[in-house]
């Protein structure tokens, strides 16, 4: 019976451990963007790994023409941090940085699960905006 009780506890700590894991492929509120999580020694990172549009008028793959910082322009948006240095903080993952390609800016970040989505909350001085991506299953 004890040994019963002790799987049972630790399958239901397994079953929240997985339920707060938020590694993985996420779509993007407006469906244009794929970004996969992924921990990174003691942080999560994220990268962008799809876009429904990942070519200009030409047929080359985007670039990040919009970052401030000149020397970086030339990368192609497949591939780029967008997500950088989450560290837990209970339920939610804090301290860190979104990147916006479509205007270069950067802002202050934490994210969370809510009811099996992922909330993404950038932050300029006291105000925020919230989005809700849903996870990828499929590749």
């Amino acid at each position: 019976m004890k040994n019963l009780f002790l799987s049972l506890v630790l399958l239901f700590i397994s079953s929240l451990a997985y339920a707060q894991d938020i590694t993985g492929k996420w779509m993007t509120e407006d469906g244009e963007a794929v970004v996969e999580i992924y921990q990174s020694g003691d942080k999560l990172n994220g990268k962008i790994v799809w876009l429904k549009n990942a070519n200009d008028t030409n047929g080359k793959p985007l670039i990040d023409h919009e970052n401030p910082d000149k020397s970086k322009r030339t990368r192609t948006l497949i591939g780029l941090l967008m997500l950088m240095d989450f560290k837990q903080n209970n339920a939610k993952w804090e301290g860190g940085k979104i990147y916006d390609p479509s205007e270069g800016k950067t802002y202050k970040c934490s994210i969370w699960l809510e009811k099996g989505k992922l909330k993404v909350r950038g932050y300029i001085g006291m105000f925020y905006q919230t989005q809700t991506w849903t996870r990828k299953t499929d590749g």
